[in-house]
């Protein structure tokens, strides 16, 4: 009887352990990602942000263009409403001035229209590619974290960059030590091309940066 009693004790006791075994080793293994720090460190992402700023620079010198055209066109308008001022002028003389007055009118509504036209197609052109860029880079970005996670044997990744629709962050507490952010950066910047040779120092200064406001639409002087 005792013989038995054990036995049945020494099944139970090694099923108990193999069940909590089971538990151990099916249990998740959470690690967390810093999602917006990855792309904004990116070197890719340096990079668009150069190119970026550039294309920006360029459509403001273009703005500025638009509106000196568009300025001197108002210019043009007043010269023509002070010739037509003139109580010497005689019926038709003033007459032609009125029929240039409208046109000209007509020349600088255009060229608003133009302004505003490109600037906001300047605006879409460059959202639309910042956001093509997110898509790609989180895409690129997201291999890699499952590479590292996967190392790490996790069975869940969490991004603690975010916010949920009450606008705190989903992950409230991690231990940093699951946290695998860095070691996804240094997976990425293996794949970081060598920068290249600075170029060699001129005597000319660089031209100091635009500024980022642009140009303005409307054009000074108009009433």
């Amino acid at each position: 009887m005792n013989k038995l009693v054990s036995s049945l004790l020494a099944i139970a006791a090694l099923t108990g352990a193999t069940a909590l075994s089971a538990v151990a080793e099916s249990a998740p293994k959470i690690v967390t990602v810093d999602m917006a720090k990855l792309l904004d460190d990116h070197y890719e992402t340096v990079e668009q942000n150069t190119k970026l700023k550039g294309d920006e620079g360029k459509a403001n010198e273009e703005l500025e263009k638009l509106n000196k055209e568009g300025q001197d066109l108002v210019a043009q308008l007043k010269e023509l409403e002070e010739k037509a001022k003139n109580p010497a002028l005689a019926a038709d003389a003033k007459e032609k001035l009125q029929t240039e007055m409208r046109a000209k009118i007509e020349e600088i509504q255009r060229k608003q229209n133009e302004v505003q036209s490109f600037r906001g197609n300047t605006q879409r052109s460059l959202q639309q590619r910042i956001q093509n860029f997110r898509k790609i880079m989180f895409e690129k970005i997201n291999v890699t974290v499952t590479e590292v996670a996967k190392k790490k044997d996790a069975t869940l990744v969490l991004d603690k960059s975010g916010f949920s629709h009450i606008g705190i962050s989903p992950v409230i507490y991690a231990d940093a030590s699951y946290d695998i952010t860095e070691e996804v950066q240094k997976e990425i910047n293996k794949g970081r091309p060598a920068a290249p040779a600075a170029p060699a120092a001129t005597a000319t200064p660089a031209p100091a940066a635009k500024s980022d406001d642009g140009a303005k639409v409307t054009f000074p002087g108009s009433k």
